[in-house]
């Protein structure tokens, strides 16, 4: 089978972005470009965002996930430690994340290194999700071969029964990471495919700016 998609064409003319019009600091913009998508309207969740990590098998690995958190020290987000990616970021700290905001014709790639928040961070925000989501955690032993759907859904109704009235403890195997950024890249599309690259290099005291090529 073969299908031409040749024809997508789009043309980005919504914004601008400029070294000068930037912030100087990239955790800055990248909060005054969150904010002007989630006002815009028309993406679901603005905090989606593509992990990607080298796997155990040596491939590259994207999947999306949501962000939980983003400060000067970096952004945060939760995943089982045993799984996929959790097993990829053990072995290779390097990772990257971006953001795709179709509304405002946007991305962001953001390159860091990731490393785990501590066992108290992780456990306040486990007790703070709904008590579904909690249960999941357990249900889950997230990237395993299982046999089929019904294998999740009974382990959930025994854990339903098990915790009913009871709080649900925090799996050892289940936790934040925080990916600390080296490296930002703001990407605005423009006409005629000449769009606007503004990239970030250095850390959280000191970053350099640079216009890239598109």
């Amino acid at each position: 089978m073969s299908e031409n998609l040749g024809d997508y064409r789009k043309s980005y003319d919504k914004n601008s972005l400029t070294i000068a019009g930037s912030s100087e600091n990239p955790i800055l913009q990248f909060e005054r470009w969150f904010k002007e998508v989630e006002e815009n309207g028309g993406v679901e969740e603005v905090n989606a965002m593509t992990v990607s990590t080298i796997g155990l098998d040596g491939y590259p690995k994207s999947r999306v996930v949501l962000l939980k958190n983003y400060s000067d020290n970096g952004f945060v987000f939760y995943t089982n430690y045993n799984s996929e990616k959790g097993r990829a970021i053990a072995a290779n700290q390097h990772i990257c994340l971006s953001f795709f905001w179709p509304n405002l014709e946007r991305q962001v790639i953001i390159k860091g290194k990731a490393s785990k928040i501590s066992e108290a961070e992780s456990t306040a925000y486990f007790h703070s999700r709904p008590q579904g989501s909690q249960l999941g955690a357990l249900v889950s032993p997230q990237s395993e071969i299982i046999p089929d759907r019904e294998f999740l859904e009974n382990r959930k109704k025994v854990l339903e029964n098990d915790f009913e009235s009871k709080e649900i403890p925090k799996p050892e195997h289940w936790g934040g990471f925080l990916v600390e950024p080296h490296e930002f890249e703001f990407w605005q599309g423009r006409p005629n495919r000449l769009h606007d690259r503004i990239r970030y290099s250095g850390h959280k005291n000191q970053w350099k700016r640079d216009r890239l090529a598109p």
